[in-house]
């Protein structure tokens, strides 16, 4: 089991939480939405639950509940900038169609 953050990435997730001024990781979910059925939730994370498989990568925690560790195992989370838009990228091997505009897929 594994979920990876890219260099660019968990320099950005960094930024973020510094930013905050607390915080211990970023939460990396699924849930039901958009045209493809489900849908990536990142938020971030003071505490852990009982349930939760925490990834530490390139320092930052990467924390995955028990329901949404199935769709994400193998992920790889990006940080990409293209002209005017930027956002987070996931690459995941688990994702058999994802919606035109990216915004949901699945399995």
């Amino acid at each position: 089991m594994s979920i990876t953050l890219t260099d660019t990435a968990a320099e950005r997730v960094t930024g973020f939480l510094v930013n905050r001024g607390s915080g211990i990781g970023i939460r990396l979910s699924v849930q039901t939405t958009g045209c493809s059925g489900l849908g990536y939730n990142i938020e971030f994370v003071d505490n852990t639950n009982d349930d939760d498989t925490v990834f530490d990568n390139n320092g930052v925690k990467v924390i995955i509940d028990a329901k949404s560790l199935i769709y994400l195992d193998g992920t790889e989370v990006d940080f990409v900038k293209e002209g005017l838009n930027e956002g987070f990228e996931f690459n995941n091997p688990n994702a058999k169609a994802e919606c035109g505009c990216g915004e949901s897929f699945t399995v």
